[in-house]
């Protein structure tokens, strides 16, 4: 099977082409830094992170463009209030972004522009579209994009242009049509003189969907394979976008991927509902591994829950994925057999593992995959008289890669440390805890019940799961409210 990803503009799921063979160009719309990220921001930059590891894992040269919208209404609303320059406050939450996502994983993006850093591309794209007829400006500094002169407006969403009443701008007095939105907004009186800049339609500032047209067309080209972002910017941010890259002439985005959103205890993320999570929130009170797990655990194009119990799953799994990559990683030890430093993408992947990826990146039959060589590593690892050197190298192999491939390694760079500094605690509790189980073997094998269980229910008060097997006992962490 090749690679298969769904498009949102047709709604089908059907073979990856690339405009370039061997090579991908990828545009994901990134943060208006107006406030801290928060789930439905990590959710998304997640899903397409993940997108772009497998994507290399598959052989291809991945161009990734994220831009970064340093510049809007809201940023200098905010800003204002805070009585802070709109630029140090756009800055500010700019970094918080790139802190969370290096935190939890993320891979940085090939190009990470700004919009103020592309203000004579912008310049450009508007000439082009008022000399094609697709824009006018409207003699005070703003200019508009005229939908109607656009047969296909609405293609995205598979809106037609006479039912839609307003396109999400504000009637504007210079305004044709309310359904006409903003490709660059006139200077006001009351807004910081730093915030606009000298145009021949006069001076001002970034409509939002101008920029990305502007920036993706410079990185990537008129023509690009995969525009991607959360499923909340198709209308009117993706649809605007479309429009105005089509009217002026450019193939633009060949396929549009959109990531889900996230509910929190079954209800939609918001501030209104008390229910709003950040990012620091969330890596307060959990481990950034297991916040990443949870987020890309499920199909990126579905809704995720995020709750206690989920999050207790989350880590709990994290957990079991570590603890089997320690107990391999130290049986093979000073052994001749190197494979567990191995690169990564010179180990061969389970084809079950394959073919759920190459379906439109399905990570939960992934993880089932993973599930499956963990369990037969974990019974590899408990074998009397001691296991096979190669066989637990390659198992190691196996689950790293396929862990890699969802930026879950847990001996790779980015959770290797956290595993090392917990190496001392971990062995400690080996100690004792193999002690507890050695004594626990002798009551069964004196068939002293009574002793075997008190043993066992003292562990498990302390939070120690017990599983027997045939190679005999092992233990793993629960995970606790």
């Amino acid at each position: 099977m090749t690679l298969h990803l769904h498009d949102t503009a047709t709604r089908t799921t059907a073979p990856f082409t690339p405009v370039r063979e061997g090579a991908v160009s990828l545009y994901v719309c990134g943060p208006t830094t107006q406030g801290a990220p928060h789930l439905g921001h990590l959710r998304t930059f997640l899903s397409f992170d993940v997108l772009v590891r497998w994507l290399e894992r598959s052989g291809y040269e991945v161009a990734h463009v994220r831009n970064v919208t340093d510049i809007d209404d809201k940023i200098l609303a905010k800003s204002a209030e805070a009585g802070a320059e709109w630029f140090a406050w756009s800055l500010r939450f700019e970094r918080e972004f790139q802190d969370v996502l290096d935190r939890i994983g993320n891979r940085r993006p090939t190009y990470e522009p700004r919009a103020t850093g592309h203000v004579p591309e912008m310049i450009e794209l508007m000439q082009r579209l008022i000399e094609r007829g697709h824009a006018y400006a409207d003699g005070a500094g703003s200019v508009y994009f005229d939908v109607a002169s656009l047969p296909a407006y609405g293609a995205l969403t598979r809106q037609s242009l006479e039912d839609m009443q307003d396109a999400g701008e504000e009637m504007e007095p210079g305004k044709r049509d309310r359904r006409d939105f903003a490709l660059w907004k006139a200077a006001k009186a009351t807004e910081p003189e730093t915030a606009s800049w000298d145009t021949p339609f006069g001076r001002g500032r970034p409509g939002w969907h101008l920029e990305c047209s502007a920036m993706s067309r410079k990185y990537l080209g008129e023509t690009f394979d995969i525009h991607a972002g959360g499923l909340d910017l198709r209308f009117p941010h993706h649809e605007n976008e479309q429009a105005q890259s089509h009217a002026a002439g450019y193939g633009f985005a060949q396929r549009w991927m959109h990531s889900g959103m996230v509910t929190v205890d079954g209800l939609k993320m918001g501030k209104s509902l008390d229910n709003f999570v950040t990012a620091a929130d969330a890596l307060g009170e959990h481990p950034a591994a297991a916040v990443r797990l949870a987020l890309v655990g499920g199909h990126y194009r579905a809704t995720i829950e995020y709750n206690t119990t989920a999050m207790r799953e989350a880590e709990t799994v994290w957990e079991r994925f570590s603890a089997t990559a320690r107990r391999a990683a130290e049986q093979l030890e000073g052994a001749p057999i190197a494979a567990a430093d191995a690169d990564l993408r010179a180990v061969e992947l389970p084809q079950e593992f394959v073919a759920a990826m190459d379906d439109d990146l399905s990570v939960p039959e992934a993880l089932a995959v993973i599930h499956r060589e963990q369990a037969a590593l974990n019974t590899l690892l408990a074998a009397r008289g001691g296991a096979d050197g190669a066989q637990v190298a390659e198992g190691l192999g196996r689950l790293r890669a396929m862990l890699d491939v969802l930026g879950l390694d847990p001996l790779g760079e980015q959770w290797g440390g956290e595993a090392g500094a917990a190496g001392a605690e971990h062995a400690a509790l080996e100690a004792l805890i193999s002690a507890q189980l050695t004594a626990r073997e002798a009551a069964r094998a004196e068939k002293d019940w009574a002793r075997a269980d008190a043993l066992r229910d003292a562990l498990t008060a302390a939070g120690i799961r017990i599983e027997d097997g045939q190679g005999g006992a092992r233990w793993t962490l629960e995970t606790r409210d």
